[in-house]
């Protein structure tokens, strides 16, 4: 069946879903479509609040159709193809749905197969994670009993979603064993596929002087490969030896590896690496002139979190726009990121950056340090923005 539309969307995450919010407002009788599966929507950043025992993972999740906007016809298929050259979406219905303009945001996947051993562990025996809502309770479960020994926490040799999670879970954890009264007991370990700790030296630098005031151990460039689940053990490759260690756990948290969706490995699209190729600044494609991404999927060398999103969807937007009414695509996205890393309860550094990984600072103070007040804006302020301001369009 073939059915048509003047933009099709891609993807209905946060970005899919901000992104039509603000084309409606703009075209309020555009025919307007997103394609996606999901009967269920996550605001994934509360995942690692959850992780440490702050909130319930109940309220991070929304069911899809209440968000999505009103006028915007949501098709709850699975893509299979994008076909820009005849300008067609397929799906798993045999749907073949045409567009003027395509928007790609259909996010990132997880790959479970990645690690050997990972599939069957995870969620039992101590092996967790917060980047999967079916386990991310399973952590702070694993957290709270902890008695003592290794703890150990991953950082995979791939992109990933929030960049700064797996520290973050990582400082929540270690602050608990602390109150706990079992510090002393445990080892906490950060094996990290990166050389640093974090890309932006003013807010690495706070970092390393808490992982070393705190006593936790961090081994850079190694990527678990391996877990051995019956004898509670974790193998690492070293990415430029190529030599293995094996490390025994008590506890660990893996961040598994990710790369791009399925459809999109093969895809007319994508770059050598499997990401939608577009231009960093006005996000259009560098071939397809009608289509654009955002998000996870784009081949942006930013963090993919959020809050880049939320920067990305007005350039979009307006492009966009301007495309269609043969304008010149004046709005830049500069790279613009933030990761708000949480390093104990009551406590966040505000990283911002753009592409040249230079601080983008939005409040008048220094944001490399630990405070008070911005982790009062990760717990109650970034939610609500979420929520009811860019998933309507408003912010």
């Amino acid at each position: 069946m073939q059915t048509g539309y003047e933009i099709v969307i891609v993807g209905g995450g946060t970005a899919g879903i901000s992104v039509a919010a603000r084309l409606k407002k703009k075209i309020p009788h555009g025919k307007i479509a997103i394609i996606d599966p999901a009967h269920k929507h996550y605001y994934q950043p509360l995942w690692t609040l959850v992780g440490g025992g702050i909130y319930p993972k109940e309220a991070s999740v929304k069911d899809q159709l209440s968000l999505i906007p009103s006028g915007v016809k949501y098709i709850q298929e699975v893509v299979t193809e994008i076909d820009p050259d005849r300008q067609l979406v397929l799906t798993n219905e045999d749907s073949q749905i045409s567009y003027d303009y395509l928007i790609v945001c259909p996010g990132l996947s997880i790959n479970w197969d990645g690690v050997k051993g990972l599939k069957e562990a995870i969620g039992k025996d101590g092996v967790v994670t917060i980047y999967f809502y079916d386990f991310v309770d399973k952590t702070w479960e694993a957290i709270r009993n902890f008695k003592g020994g290794n703890a150990v926490f991953t950082f995979p040799n791939t992109p990933i979603k929030c960049g700064g999670a797996p520290q973050k879970i990582m400082y929540l954890a270690e602050e608990h064993f602390r109150r706990a009264g079992i510090r002393s007991k445990c080892s906490v370990k950060f094996y990290t596929a990166k050389p640093d700790l974090f890309d932006v030296a003013k807010y690495r630098q706070t970092l390393e002087s808490i992982v070393r005031e705190r006593g936790i151990y961090v081994y850079f460039e190694r990527h678990l490969i391996e877990i051995k689940a019956g004898t509670k053990e974790a193998v690492f490759e070293h990415l430029i030896t190529k030599e293995t260690e094996t490390v025994p756990y008590d506890l660990l948290h893996v961040t598994p590896p990710m790369g791009p969706v399925a459809f999109l490995k093969n895809s007319a699209i994508v770059d050598q690496a499997g990401w939608v190729d577009v231009d960093p600044h006005t996000l259009q494609h560098k071939k397809y002139e009608t289509i654009f991404a955002l998000g996870d999927a784009a081949n942006l060398p930013t963090s993919k979190t959020g809050a880049a999103i939320r920067k990305q969807v007005p350039v979009v937007v307006h492009n966009l726009l301007a495309l269609k009414q043969g304008r010149e695509l004046t709005a830049k996205y500069n790279g613009y990121t933030s990761c708000p890393i949480v390093t104990g309860r009551g406590k966040l550094i505000m990283a911002e950056f753009d592409y040249a990984k230079q601080p983008q600072e939005t409040f008048p103070f220094d944001q490399s340090k630990e405070r008070y007040s911005m982790f009062l804006v990760k717990k109650h302020v970034l939610p609500r923005l979420y929520w009811y301001g860019m998933l309507k369009g408003r912010a």
